[in-house]
């Protein structure tokens, strides 16, 4: 019987020991996918984490109260604006925004925002001005400034050629108000010629801002407005760098939505 029983009682050793053997085998196949899973798991929350504060800090949020928005073009002005310069500039304050566009298409060609030194202690306006006379006020007598942003890409010589018509249209009404005199007016021809030139035939990219100044009078009779055109040059005639500004508000404008916005922000502007 004890020899029956032997062959018996070894077939149950080593079956016990397979299953055992298979059971830790399971055990160990069952664990590495468990451990592969928690750590994918973990490098994939990791990497999401990261990807998150590189979206963040590639597209931070501008604060609304600091820009104002040309609703026809979803471009930003700063409110206050302080362009980097080598001679002591003020800081300019947002007046208006609009678009520009050419054709009978209503093709938009850049977005311009109109400044001004409006902290300018010899800046008196009457609130009983109107709104026209209140713009000349504060371009004849402040520093102003022109920032253009292209809404597409165009060229320096497109934005010169339409600068060159509107100050030859204001020439051409000089003459006919009697706003020029003879003595005035070869300075004057010299000075657009000389803006003329200062225009490179480059292209100019989507959304970098221009920005043109007009300096502020001098209080002496012997140095003329300066108009200065960022990273190109400048040109000092009293008659050009005031009647550059004024183009954008006689009428309805270069802009008709930033004359509008201006006049809107002179109806309560004033002492």
């Amino acid at each position: 019987m004890s020899q029956f029983l032997r062959p018996l009682a070894i077939f149950s050793s080593s079956w016990s020991r397979s299953c055992i053997t298979r059971t830790s085998k399971q055990s160990r196949s069952l664990v590495k996918p468990l451990l592969w899973g928690a750590t994918v798991s973990i490098f994939a929350a990791a990497y999401a984490v990261q990807n998150t504060a590189i979206h963040l800090d590639a597209e931070p949020s501008l604060p609304d109260s600091e820009f104002e928005i040309d609703p026809a073009t979803s471009i930003a002005f700063p409110k206050t604006l302080r362009i980097p310069s080598k001679f002591s500039l003020p800081q300019f304050s947002l007046v208006g925004v609009g678009v520009r566009t050419v054709s009978f298409l209503g093709i938009k060609v850049y977005s311009v925002g109109f400044y001004a030194d409006l902290a300018n202690p010899n800046l008196s306006i009457p609130m009983t001005a109107t709104p026209d006379e209140k713009i000349e006020h504060i371009v004849r007598n402040t520093a102003c400034a022109i920032r253009i942003v292209p809404t597409r890409g165009t060229s320096y010589s497109h934005l010169r050629d339409g600068f060159m018509r509107a100050l030859t249209a204001r020439m051409q009404l000089a003459h006919t108000r009697a706003t020029i005199t003879p003595a005035e007016e070869p300075a004057a021809q010299s000075s657009l010629r000389i803006l003329k030139s200062l225009f490179p035939n480059t292209s100019m990219s989507k959304g970098k801002p221009f920005d043109i100044v007009l300096l502020a009078p001098s209080r002496g009779p012997s140095h003329p407005r300066t108009l200065v055109l960022k990273d190109m040059g400048s040109v000092e005639n009293d008659w050009v760098a005031e009647e550059f500004v004024l183009a954008y508000f006689e009428g309805d404008g270069i802009s008709p939505p930033l004359k509008k916005a201006v006049t809107e922000r002179m109806q309560t502007f004033g002492k």
